[in-house]
């Protein structure tokens, strides 16, 4: 019955892949292979910062349906091929009405001013700015343009940026729910609103303490970039929210005009018969187009984004999910990349707010094995390195982070909900079984955890709080005694941590691969080869359609009795894909540095 239920099922998943998905892939092939226009001579790239961003490339297969906007590390790399593109003779920059991520602000910063160093000019655009989030983090990004324009009658609310919190426990003592946890310490506050009706003394401190240095950062950045005095500029700021007009009164902006008026300038600075381009399309046609991979010294490039999880896979859906680092995933992509003999040093870019203590563990230890190995391991962090994020990164050779990036975070919390007395309520029983010992029934939602269980749980507890410690003890060089004074589960940003010794210096990838440069030895440039393993079609229509192998064969053979020869070509490349799709690692090449 099982064999047949599976055959059924792929059965339904080949119709669905020859009618739905192959017609789809097909058309993007086409696309992809159709020869794009020559560019314009003098060319402006028009970077559309308002949608989605995130840290790095989505690792999907059919990442055309994934839903995420662009990424950090792939707007970075563009800009690099750009600056020496010819062809390229300016940047347009169309920005958020909200707050932008502090460190994704950072990182572009830089990638901005770099463009900038290489004679190309930046203008960016605003349709208002509004008190959502850090916006003081997209303020900066726009003084980093070097030429700000607004929409006449929009609003300039760049004030400061603020966050809230809801907090459950007075609807949970209502209904009798029973939150049973325990935070390793007091800063180590995402349990908090289960516990507490409002913050605590230690959790408003620590989420002061971060915002407190996000916005001083990226105001300091935005008054070097204005060249304005600091406090002026802050003063200024403060005194607001303003009009577009007011804005340019005051010297916070540089032009009062719409988007039109703006193209119209950058376009006119690019000089006679220049075009606009988008910057994706601009992106897919440079794509590509760096070194070869034969031959000569290379730095592996290892990235991971999202949550810290066991095994493998990457992102759990195949049309992009949340993106999740998977421990399997990570440390076999160090395992290859120690024993390449190419390779003299590894980048690790991170950016995690954490997950489980096991994964976490499993990547420290390939971590570890690289650098046994001889080869230097370089973290690059994100928008985040903290909790998981940072165990993963407290033992490499050094760790490169953003001024806004939010790390440490070392600490540890867990524990359960129980909803018994709560479903009681409506005639709802629980009840519960257990063989073996006292703790089999612990985690269990029928009850709080007896005074025995909870004692063995705070033991646990204290076991993974400990062993954390230790590990950035060794790996940052420092007395347990100050690890743990710094620890307690609070949370840094950035230029808190460099201060703290917890990372070795600020900067983004650029900065970090420079580093990596330098721990091995390299002189001159250096070819950079990412190392993770990407999801292959195969993959992922098994975790599409849940059929399995045998599922994954009926929906080949669907395609196997149809005589059009696109879909034999796609069936090809889906049987090429599933050679490679036992653990395949693809090496892409990237440019030099």
């Amino acid at each position: 019955m099982r064999h047949f239920l599976l055959t059924i099922a792929g059965v339904f998943a080949g119709l669905m892949l020859f009618a739905i998905i192959a017609p789809i892939m097909l058309v993007g092939a086409v696309a992809l292979a159709t020869r794009p226009a020559p560019l314009a001579a003098r060319s402006v790239l028009v970077l559309d910062l308002r949608g989605a961003l995130v840290d790095q490339d989505i690792q999907a297969p059919i990442a055309i349906f994934s839903g995420h906007g662009q990424s950090v590390m792939g707007i970075e790399e563009t800009l690099r091929r750009a600056r020496g593109d010819g062809a390229v003779r300016g940047l347009l920059v169309r920005l958020p009405e909200g707050g932008v991520n502090p460190a994704a602000a950072d990182e572009l910063r830089l990638a901005f001013k770099a463009f900038r160093a290489a004679g190309k000019p930046i203008l960016a655009v605003s349709q208002g700015l509004y008190a959502q989030g850090p916006v003081t983090s997209t303020y900066e990004l726009a003084a980093a343009s070097g030429d700000i324009w607004m929409q006449p009658g929009s609003a300039f609310q760049v004030t400061g940026f603020s966050r809230q919190d809801i907090f459950f426990k007075r609807f949970f003592d209502h209904h009798q729910i029973q939150p049973d946890f325990q935070q390793r310490y007091e800063y180590k506050n995402a349990v908090n609103p289960y516990l507490f009706d409002g913050y605590t003394p230690a959790h408003r401190e620590g989420e002061l303490s971060w915002m407190g240095s996000v916005y001083a950062t990226s105001l300091a950045a935005a008054a070097i970039d204005r060249s304005r005095p600091l406090a002026d500029l802050k003063s200024a700021i403060e005194a607001g929210p303003w009009s577009a007009g007011e804005a340019v009164a005051k010297g916070l902006i540089d032009h009062a005009g719409g988007v039109r008026e703006a193209q119209n300038a950058i376009l006119a600075k690019a000089g006679p018969g220049a075009a606009l381009v988008s910057f994706d399309n601009y992106a897919a046609r440079r794509r590509g187009g760096g070194p070869s991979l034969s031959g000569g010294q290379a730095i592996a490039v290892i990235s991971g984004e999202g949550d810290i999880m066991t095994g493998g896979g990457g992102v759990g859906s195949p049309f992009g999910g949340g993106p999740t680092i998977r421990s399997d995933d990570i440390a076999r992509a160090f395992d290859r990349a120690t024993r390449d003999p190419d390779v003299k040093a590894i980048v690790f870019r991170i950016s995690s707010p954490g997950g489980s203590d096991t994964a976490s563990e499993q990547i420290l230890t390939a971590v570890r094995a690289a650098r046994a190995a001889g080869k230097p391991v370089v973290v690059s962090m994100g928008a985040y390195g903290a909790s998981g994020g940072y165990w993963i990164a407290s033992q490499a050779s050094e760790i490169v982070a953003q001024p806004g990036t939010l790390t440490g975070s070392i600490g540890v919390f867990g524990g359960k909900f129980a909803f018994g007395p709560a479903l009681a309520q409506f005639g709802v029983d629980m009840d519960g079984l257990k063989v073996g010992g006292d703790y089999a029934d612990a985690l269990s939602s029928r009850a709080p955890m007896t005074p025995t269980q909870r004692a063995a749980f705070s033991a646990w507890m204290d076991r993974i709080y400990q062993g954390f410690i230790g590990r950035v003890a060794a790996g940052r060089r420092l007395p347990v005694a100050r690890v743990e004074e710094i620890a307690k589960g609070r949370v840094w940003t950035g230029a808190q941590a460099r201060d703290l010794g917890l990372v070795d210096s600020l900067g983004g990838f650029p900065q970090a691969v420079e580093r990596a440069k330098a721990l091995a030895g390299i002189r001159g440039l250096a070819r950079l080869e990412s190392f993770n393993i990407e999801t292959s079609p195969i993959q992922a229509l098994r975790r599409m359609f849940g059929t399995g192998a045998q599922g994954v064969r009926a929906a080949a053979a669907a395609l196997d009795f149809t005589t059009d020869p696109r879909a034999e070509a796609l069936l090809g490349s889906l049987r090429d894909a599933r050679l490679r799709a036992n653990g395949a690692t693809v090496l892409a090449p990237r440019a030099g540095w």
